[in-house]
């Protein structure tokens, strides 16, 4: 399609489950108010782990939002996903058995997937047989089966997928869903990211890597990216569903517009598993992109909404890729991270954050860098450290860096509708 004449695309709902709240309300109150959900973990004995908080999602009842049944057949990250979805259908008041279903899609991402499902699983296997095994476990356990239930719950019928690319998935299904509206495929995208990560297997694993902040004593300021005691981040769950849809359509049916999808960019770096290629190039190249998508020059962005994973070379080497992609005047934008506040959601965490962003577009505040201290001299941005403040800002940048060198970003603005 001419680029001089593609089709707009919008955001018109939001459905959040989160540690910090379940639905847009709960979750922006504690955005709005810079608490954390970060506490000790209790769904499995910790006493020997270097780690022992997450980001839970707590006060969560799968029934609320589907049969019992369903719940009991599918992974907790499936139900995260079923109920966002119903809570970001609820709030863009789409009705969807109006539309066409052949016009409407879902794009999810996802890191680790079904493992929580997989690993409870694997040890009842172990433990009493096969014969215990749920019968459902093998259509349950594909990482596909988020998006599935969102499918079938809706009977939605046009192109959809799953996308995993680490901790860069849900930004890349934006973007994915982005280009599906953007070409016609499509009319509506429910786009977003499901993540239930907190497992013995996946808090072991990553505590071995040495990627968890050991600091216990303070729950919620065990993540402190940015910061000089910066020493690691810590788990969260949940999920974030966006309502991408047509501008026109968006308007013929009266809906609610939080901001206009600009532009996507994405880029691999082909380096390391964990680390930037030290040349940060190519995450530098998918901010550059998004923006030229978006059609926006570097001094008209008023917000970037940061990866900030309090691992210090991570948070140096995102410093610099700011500079790469932003010039001079990086120094000049406010910038600040949302997972000390939720925990790093994994594959859920770019929705999330976008979810974020289009709250503080709303409601003209930005979220501070929670658990802030003694600044990183390598870390000289404007992080704004431990206190939001309040601005009207027109453009906004969220970006998300996955492990395996996946890179993405996503440009919003206000909509005048026009």
């Amino acid at each position: 399609m001419d680029s001089h004449r593609r089709r707009r695309v919008v955001i018109t709902g939001l459905g959040v489950v989160s540690a910090i709240g379940v639905g847009k309300e709960a979750y922006w109150n504690s955005l709005l108010g810079g608490r954390s959900g970060v506490q000790r973990i209790d769904a499995f004995d910790v006493s020997s782990s270097p780690c022992q908080v997450a980001g839970q999602v707590r006060n969560f009842d799968p029934v609320d939002y589907m049969p019992a049944q369903l719940a009991r057949r599918i992974d907790r990250f499936a139900q995260f996903a079923l109920a966002a979805a119903q809570l970001a259908v609820e709030d863009g008041n789409l009705q969807i058995a109006q539309e066409r279903p052949e016009k409407i899609g879902v794009v999810l991402g996802t890191s680790v997937g079904t493992l929580c499902y997989a690993e409870q699983q694997i040890a009842l296997f172990y433990e009493k047989g096969a014969a215990r095994i749920n019968p459902f476990f093998a259509t349950s356990v594909i990482p596909s089966s988020a998006t599935t239930q969102i499918l079938l719950n809706f009977k939605i019928k046009g192109p959809s997928q799953t996308i995993t690319t680490a901790c860069a998935s849900s930004t890349w299904a934006v973007g994915t869903g982005l280009q599906s509206v953007r070409d016609g495929i499509t009319d509506i995208v429910l786009v977003g990211g499901s993540e239930a990560p907190i497992t013995p297997l996946v808090l072991s694993t990553l505590s071995s890597l040495h990627l968890l902040s050991a600091n216990n004593g303070s729950a919620g300021a065990s993540f402190s990216p940015f910061s000089k005691e910066a020493s690691g981040f810590v788990l969260g769950e949940g999920a974030g569903i966006l309502v991408l849809e047509e501008l026109g359509h968006a308007l013929r049916r009266g809906a609610k517009i939080y901001a206009e999808v600009l532009g996507f960019g994405c880029s691999s770096d082909a380096y390391h598993l964990m680390f930037f290629d030290p040349a940060y190039e190519r995450p530098a190249a998918a901010i550059r992109s998004a923006l030229e998508e978006a059609r926006l020059g570097a001094d008209e962005v008023g917000y970037v909404n940061a990866h900030g994973i309090a691992l210090r070379e991570s948070d140096r080497g995102e410093t610099c890729i700011f500079k790469k992609a932003f010039g001079e005047v990086a120094y000049q934008i406010p910038i600040s991270a949302t997972k000390p506040l939720t925990g790093h959601t994994l594959g859920a965490s770019g929705a999330l954050e976008l979810i974020a962003c289009c709250l503080m577009m709303e409601h003209g505040y930005l979220h501070p860098t929670i658990n802030f201290r003694e600044s990183d001299p390598l870390c000289d941005l404007n992080y704004l450290p431990n206190v939001g403040i309040r601005r009207s800002v027109d453009a906004m940048v969220s970006v998300s860096f996955g492990f395996g060198g996946y890179n993405a970003a996503c440009v919003i603005r206000k909509c005048d509708g026009r």
